[in-house]
């Protein structure tokens, strides 16, 4: 009788707990990251967020570091956003605080 590791099931297959899932973040880096970038709509159907959700983690990644450029159209079309820098991990924006504790 053999016994499986603890990372495969009783057909050897390897477990879905050791497959390295995507996160929303990283989706929609991705999504950005693209030549034509996208638009709040398509990134909120592809996220599954409503549309004040999706701007919002627009404005995070701001935030964080990340040059983001909206390309506006003539034509009606919704404005689209494009990832055109990212930040730069020696740059770190997240420095330690210092407690100013008197005493």
């Amino acid at each position: 009788m053999t016994t499986a590791s603890p990372n495969q099931s009783k057909t050897g297959a390897k477990s879905k707990s050791l497959i390295k899932r995507t996160t929303k973040k990283e989706q929609l880096i991705r999504m950005l990251s693209g030549k034509a970038g996208s638009d709040v709509a398509a990134l909120s159907r592809k996220l599954g967020w409503q549309s004040h959700t999706t701007r919002a983690a627009l404005s995070g990644l701001r935030k964080a570091g990340y040059e983001i450029a909206a390309e506006k159209s003539n034509a009606g079309k919704p404005t689209r956003y494009r990832i055109t820098a990212a930040p730069d991990p020696a740059d770190s924006k997240l420095k330690p605080k210092v407690s100013a504790h008197a005493g």
